[in-house]
């Protein structure tokens, strides 16, 4: 016989416990809203929308939102969690009065909303976020709706929803603009990249006359009208374009010592099984100068690997290779470099995921403009994010995914003491991550702003 240990101890669960609270760490989002700007830009943005001064400030309401959903909300009703806990947040605005804050958002009220999150941006960078090299991501993503919401249409996959374009800085993982769209909306719709590109610019507190700017995107992005749009505010581009049949040919016929081999994403080392090569000479004729002609300086650079196994291979994969193409106007001569810059715009799947955890699933009105202002708070939320984990976080904490910073730092526990006027949360010592959260505060409070 085998005795059996109990591997959990015997606990005795009763109530009475006093000055407990959860989502502690929330607090260190909502500190840091309120230390960039964020808070005030939003209480002078929603004022003229208010003709009342008693209630709630609807700008301090939108901020609640913005960190109930950093901290993992996905409903209007989640904001329960931060008015539960008064002692910790204060008070908090009730589910109705949240929804009258959301109706209240016109497009007036909305572009005050971005010129109040561009300040915050432009504080936070000030403190230390600026990361000194600027290359913005543009991609699209499919939103679903289980109900026939304002905008809401099937898509390309066949399902049914909406289809935002979304734009994020590569360097920190900033969410600088997004534009929700029905399901059907075309992917490569050149006057909703210009939009969402000019927002983009204008979040960032540097001018891409004096510091140079990169947009990358997929082929959607391939368009006259885009393409123009980015060397009149002079933006720089790298654009993916479609492995057409003729340019499939030309690849093909390229002798193998024209190719040389690619680096990794990061720069640091050779790229296994992949290599990369020029072909702005063998197709500019044919695709360059057409009869609508591109700008001049135009550059398409190829790279072909082998493909991992497992993978789906296609006809263009021929002798064991895949290719893949874009479209830059860099005059840099190290096209490997080129090419692993681009390549590095697989990242904002990332990016766009970390939206989807932080209430991009679920858009909770059935009106289109309420479903708008809500994806804006959404990237107001992915915004405090990345200016948390840039300016008050370091080690694998500074690089982890929003599930993670809830888990370790915001949904800790702690309790409230109150002592010699002074209000204290104390946070477990056995927690493993307490250190890195009072850390945290202690780096925030710290700033200089």
């Amino acid at each position: 016989m085998v005795k059996r240990n109990r591997r959990r101890p015997l606990v005795k669960i009763t109530g009475g416990g006093t000055g407990i609270v959860n989502h502690a760490g929330a607090r260190l989002v909502a500190d840091l809203a309120d230390r960039v700007g964020l808070t005030a830009g939003l209480s002078d943005a929603m004022a003229p929308t208010k003709q009342r001064r008693r209630g709630y400030d609807r700008g301090e309401v939108l901020v609640d939102v913005a960190v109930m959903l950093a901290d993992g909300g996905k409903t209007i009703s989640d904001v329960a969690v931060l008015r539960d806990q008064s002692e910790l947040f204060g008070e908090v605005a009730s589910h109705a009065t949240v929804w009258r804050a959301l109706e209240a958002v016109d497009d007036a009220a909305l572009e005050r909303v971005k010129t109040a999150r561009a300040q915050a941006r432009a504080n936070a960078w000030a403190a230390g976020a600026d990361p000194g090299f600027y290359v913005i991501d543009l991609d699209a993503t499919l939103v679903g709706s289980h109900s026939e919401k304002q905008g809401a249409a099937p898509t390309y996959k066949k399902g049914f929803g909406f289809h935002p374009l979304l734009a994020y800085l590569d360097a920190t993982g900033e969410a600088l603009a997004g534009l929700l769209r029905p399901g059907n909306a075309g992917s490569g719709t050149a006057t909703d990249h210009v939009k969402v590109l000019d927002d983009a610019l204008a979040q960032l507190p540097i001018d891409p006359a004096n510091s140079e700017v990169i947009v990358r995107s997929d082929s959607a992005g391939w368009s006259h009208g885009f393409i123009e749009h980015c060397i009149d505010v002079e933006v720089n581009f790298t654009i993916g374009h479609q492995l057409t049949v003729e340019i499939a040919k030309t690849l093909v016929d390229i002798p193998k010592r024209a190719w040389q081999p690619a680096i990794s994403a990061d720069g640091t080392d050779w790229r296994d099984h992949g290599e990369v090569v020029e072909i702005t000479h063998l197709i500019k004729d044919s695709v360059f100068n057409t009869t609508r002609p591109w700008p001049d300086g135009l550059r398409m650079i190829a790279r072909r690997e082998i493909p991992h196994p497992g993978a789906q291979l296609t006809f263009t994969d021929i002798n064991g290779h895949r290719y893949q193409v874009f479209v830059t106007n860099l005059a840099d001569t190290d096209i490997a470099y080129l090419e692993a810059l681009y390549r590095g715009r697989g990242r904002v799947e990332r990016q766009i995921c970390d939206s989807k955890a932080t209430g991009l699933t679920n858009l909770p009105s059935h009106s289109f403009a309420i479903n708008h202002t809500w994806l804006q708070l959404v990237l107001c939320a992915h915004d405090l994010l990345a200016w948390t984990r840039t300016l008050t976080l370091d080690g694998e904490l500074a690089k982890a995914e929003p599930k993670r910073l809830r888990y370790c730092l915001f949904h800790t526990a702690a309790r409230i003491t109150r002592t010699a006027r002074q209000t204290t949360c104390k946070l477990a010592t056995t927690w493993p991550w307490t250190t890195n959260l009072t850390t945290a505060f202690d780096r925030l409070h710290a700033l200089r702003i």
